[in-house]
């Protein structure tokens, strides 16, 4: 990549996540949100592509690409529904802890099944208690000979019920980020139940349950790292979660974008297209203008993760946080452009305004984005 393009491998790996997108999620995305349908068999589809592995190696079997190409690859399957987008960024983030930070025994009991999709992945940092401030959860594994006893609850999480694998930030030590270890959980194991389906505003095409672990025994083999590492790992994670979100708004509000000129060119009142007024033209203007600075921005921060820069983390925060602040914020005046059929289900652009809206909360809220970022710019 040069500072101002991407290379002719890059935007091939776009383009066949677009072909994708055009032909197995967009015809589809709309009846998925109205009927709150959870998409796997085209998610396993995806998954054929290598999008289930995107950054797990190629000696584990993935397609060991960079944060880069994952971003251009969500920003892809966003323009049809982010919900799904963002669903396979999460089971791409667990895949890669478990392909970092796990030993080869670990990484031949879940990675073989985790690369085609046939289990999917789920992260599990956020609960009840602790959302923003994650260093103070409370799931407690006890050890007791070779194994960990878990007891406690994780919230809001993707894929949860329907999952077969779970990522599980816990505590095993001290109070603060110290004293958390990360662990795999499985679906079936003892212990192991779940929430009812939360009803949320967006995101239908996706399940999300409260995590419950009552005395579930984890053998010490399904450890991530050392004792004591499991807060940095996750952070590690999210770098990557973070790009990946900003880019399904990139993706969401490229879609409505796109839509907003068609109708504005289309669309007739007083006599004139709405396009030929120059408040239109105006505001469609500052949406393009917005949005192709948060992406430069996005692919930027992306490369530094990827090269393992010492400012990555200030810069995937800055990325998320500009990402999908401006996604919204395009989205939603790709609504007020289209007036009141923007308002109806009939129209795409309510479905992304809704499903749009939840990015700036999760993965670390953009008031934490800005903490993380002034944190980092006062240390120097």
């Amino acid at each position: 990549m040069t500072q101002f393009d991407l290379n002719d491998d890059q935007r091939q790996i776009f383009e066949m996540a677009q072909k994708f997108t055009a032909e197995e999620i967009t015809p589809h995305a709309a009846k998925w949100d109205e009927e709150h349908h959870f998409p796997k068999d085209v998610i396993r589809q995806a998954a054929e592509l290598g999008f289930g592995s995107i950054y797990v190696s190629e000696e584990s079997g993935g397609i060991g690409l960079g944060r880069l190409e994952a971003a251009l690859i969500m920003e892809a399957m966003a323009y049809g529904c982010p919900s799904t987008s963002a669903f396979i960024s999460i089971h791409n983030m667990a895949s890669w802890m478990i392909d970092r930070f796990g030993d080869q025994q670990l990484k031949d009991k879940y990675l073989p099944d985790l690369i085609p999709m046939e289990r999917m992945a789920s992260y599990c940092l956020t609960e009840p208690s602790s959302g923003s401030d994650a260093a103070a959860l409370k799931t407690k594994a006890v050890l007791d000979g070779d194994h960990y006893v878990v007891s406690g609850s994780k919230a809001f999480i993707s894929g949860a019920g329907e999952n077969e694998v779970y990522v599980v930030m816990v505590r095993t030590g001290e109070d603060g980020p110290k004293g958390i270890s990360a662990l795999v959980i499985e679906k079936d194991w003892d212990g192991v139940s779940f929430g009812a389906n939360e009803k949320k505003l967006g995101w239908h095409s996706q399940p999300t349950r409260q995590v419950n672990f009552d005395s579930v025994r984890v053998p010490v083999s399904n450890r991530l790292g050392g004792e004591g590492e499991g807060f940095r790992i996750a952070m590690m994670g999210l770098d990557g979660g973070r790009l990946n979100i900003g880019a399904c708004s990139l993706g969401g509000a490229q879609r409505c974008l796109d839509e907003a000129v068609n109708y504005t060119k289309e669309r007739s009142q007083f006599g004139r297209a709405i396009a030929d007024f120059q408040n239109t033209q105006f505001m469609l203007a500052d949406m393009e203008t917005e949005l192709q600075a948060a992406r430069q921005l996005l692919y930027a921060a992306a490369v530094k993760v990827t090269e393992n820069a010492p400012d990555k983390t200030r810069f995937a925060a800055m990325a998320k946080r500009l990402a999908t602040d401006t996604g919204s914020a395009v989205v939603d005046r790709a609504l007020q452009l289209h007036g009141g059929y923007g308002y109806l289900q009939d129209y795409p652009i309510e479905r992304f305004w809704r499903d749009l809206r939840v990015h700036s909360i999760l993965e670390g809220t953009n008031q934490i984005m800005r903490m993380i970022i002034s944190r980092d710019m006062l240390r120097q």
